[in-house]
């Protein structure tokens, strides 16, 4: 579900990416607002926890898991931002495309990292949400990620132990993947 303003050519990447990780099937719900009394004045940015909240409200009762794109910065009271945030377990993902952009970092636009990158971060994101923590491996999608360096330098797949939790995971909530095995992305 984008939140206003996200670009269709970003949510297509994004879906064909998430289609690809974990053999589902991907439904777009209609653009969102962002939720009033997301932004923190104080910090010039929106709340993520406000929004993964919304994303829980909005979600139809026959959803899955739920992914969220927004533009807008994100933090928390204890990050100072966050490039997403999902419920361990749960239901919903959150990914900001803000610090994801060249731009943000006063560098050229570059929409081909862009997409490299947001797909990284939905895959990762939503990893968390079928019970995936952060991973050691370092090229693994579900490594963490503090600077946007490191979500370059890491791999748009699961290494083979997150792959495995994943099939797991997804076999447990009656939604084995389709085709190749989840997170192993055909080249």
């Amino acid at each position: 579900m984008p939140f206003a303003g996200v670009d269709r050519m970003v949510l297509d990447a994004i879906e064909d990416c998430v289609r690809r990780g974990f053999g589902a099937e991907i439904g777009r719900l209609g653009g969102a607002p962002v939720p009033p009394g997301a932004f923190v004045e104080q910090r010039r940015q929106h709340d993520s926890a406000t929004l993964l909240r919304s994303l829980v409200e909005r979600a139809p009762g026959d959803t899955l898991k739920i992914l969220g794109v927004a533009e807008e910065d994100l933090g928390t009271p204890v990050l100072s931002f966050v490039f997403g945030q999902a419920q361990l377990d749960g239901l919903a993902a959150l990914i900001s495309l803000a610090r994801l952009r060249q731009e943000f970092h006063h560098l050229p636009p570059d929409p081909g990292r862009l997409l490299d990158r947001a797909c990284k971060e939905a895959r990762h994101e939503l990893g968390h949400t079928f019970g995936l923590v952060h991973c050691a491996d370092a090229r693994c999608a579900m490594s963490l990620s503090t600077t946007v360096r490191d979500v370059d330098s890491k791999d748009v797949e699961f290494c083979a132990a997150c792959r495995e939790l994943l099939g797991g995971a997804l076999r447990a909530e009656g939604d084995e993947p389709t085709g190749a095995e989840a997170g192993r992305e055909e080249r």
